[in-house]
């Protein structure tokens, strides 16, 4: 998936949402890269962004879940790279990174973007963190994006609802 240049969708969809971006120190040459794409959605679509360093995509999912408890952000971006050795601890790590990093959104209803690479090869995350529309931190923070959009609808909605619904007497 490419991600639609921001003219192409509304340059302004994303003002007045506030992103947090976890950028995993390890492997910093692919997780820089997609920190950078992750960035530069954020302004193309008006949302403002800051950015916090995490020690690895392990500890991604309990960092991502202590933000959003905090109600500062509308959306999170988790972004780290997995990159398999020559022991299975890279199937461990990427999967518990995706696991607690679906939980702390359903946990919290805060929108986390699972932006962690897991490839075989480094030469495969370099391609998917290098600039342009195929960076899978621009993906990441575009999906957390629409999913905070699309929340805030569906929220403005029932509360719509609510107001105008009879009230019932005792």
């Amino acid at each position: 998936m490419k991600t639609p240049p921001a003219r192409q969708r509304g340059a302004a969809i994303g003002r007045g949402l506030r992103l947090l971006v976890l950028q995993s120190r390890f492997n910093d040459a692919v997780v820089g890269g997609l920190a950078l794409g992750a960035l530069e959605y954020a302004s193309e679509v008006g949302a403002s962004a800051e950015v916090e360093l995490v020690p690895g995509a392990y500890e991604l999912p309990l960092v991502a879940q202590t933000a959003a408890f905090t109600g500062r952000y509308d959306a999170i971006v988790a972004l780290g790279a997995v990159i398999k050795g020559e022991t299975d601890h890279y199937e461990h790590i990427a999967r518990e990174a995706a696991r607690g990093i679906m939980n702390a959104s359903l946990t919290t209803g805060v929108p986390i973007a699972f932006g962690v690479l897991t490839v075989a090869k480094a030469a495969h995350a370099l391609a998917r963190s290098g600039p342009g529309r195929y960076n899978k931190g621009r993906e990441a923070t575009a999906a957390a994006i629409d999913a905070a959009l699309v929340l805030r609808k569906l929220t403005r909605a029932a509360l719509v609802k609510v107001r105008l619904a009879p009230k019932r007497r005792a």
